[in-house]
C-alpha cells in the first residue's frame, strides 16, 4: 500500500471529522505481525475516539479475537478507560464503545473500527472508518483488497505508516 494516499500520523491521533463529501477512511499500517501490536494500536485509536465524545462500533467477524480485544481494551494502558461492551442477541446498554460481530447499534455510530477481513455492510453508517493492518501476508493481501472496495466506492482513503 506504499505510496496509496500516505500520510505521516501518530497511532493516537484523534479521528478527524469527516468532510461532507463522504466517510474518511483511513488505515493504520504497522510493520509487526503480531495480531496483538495491531489490537493494541487499535485501542489507542478507540481511546482517543471515546475521549473525542464520539461513539465507537468495534467490528470484528473472528469472535476468538474480539474476544481478546474485549480483554485489551481494559489493560492496553496504565490509567486508560474505555468504556465498552459486546452487542448480544439480548442487546445492550449503550456504552459509547460497541463491540459487535454481527448487530449493528440502532441510531448508528460515529466511528467504525473494522478489525475483519472485509469491508462490513455497516460501514454506509459511519462518519469515519478507522482499518488496521499489520505485517502478517494474509492481513496484508486483505488489507488491500478492501482499500480497492473503498476506492470503488469513490471514498479516498488515507494511509498512516506506523
Amino acid at each position: 500500500m506504499q505510496g496509496e494516499g500516505t500520510a505521516a500520523s501518530p497511532p493516537n491521533a484523534a479521528p478527524a471529522d469527516t468532510a461532507s463529501s463522504g466517510t474518511r477512511v483511513d488505515f493504520y499500517v504497522i510493520t509487526s505481525d503480531a495480531p496483538r501490536d495491531r489490537l493494541r494500536t487499535a485501542c489507542r485509536v478507540v481511546e482517543k475516539a471515546y475521549q473525542a465524545g464520539n461513539t465507537v462500533l468495534v467490528w470484528h467477524t473472528d469472535l476468538e479475537e474480539l474476544r481478546d480485544f474485549d480483554e485489551l481494551l481494559w489493560t492496553f494502558g496504565d490509567g486508560s478507560f474505555v468504556p465498552h461492551e459486546a452487542i448480544t442477541a439480548a442487546g445492550f446498554a449503550g456504552a459509547p464503545v460497541l463491540l459487535s460481530s454481527a448487530p449493528t447499534p440502532p441510531g448508528g455510530f460515529d466511528i467504525l473500527v473494522n478489525l475483519a477481513a472485509d469491508v462490513p455492510v455497516c460501514v454506509t453508517e459511519a462518519r469515519r472508518v478507522a482499518e488496521f493492518i499489520d505485517g502478517d501476508p494474509a492481513r496484508r493481501q486483505a488489507g488491500r483488497a478492501r482499500f480497492r472496495t473503498y476506492k470503488d466506492r469513490g471514498w479516498s482513503p488515507t494511509t498512516h505508516n506506523l
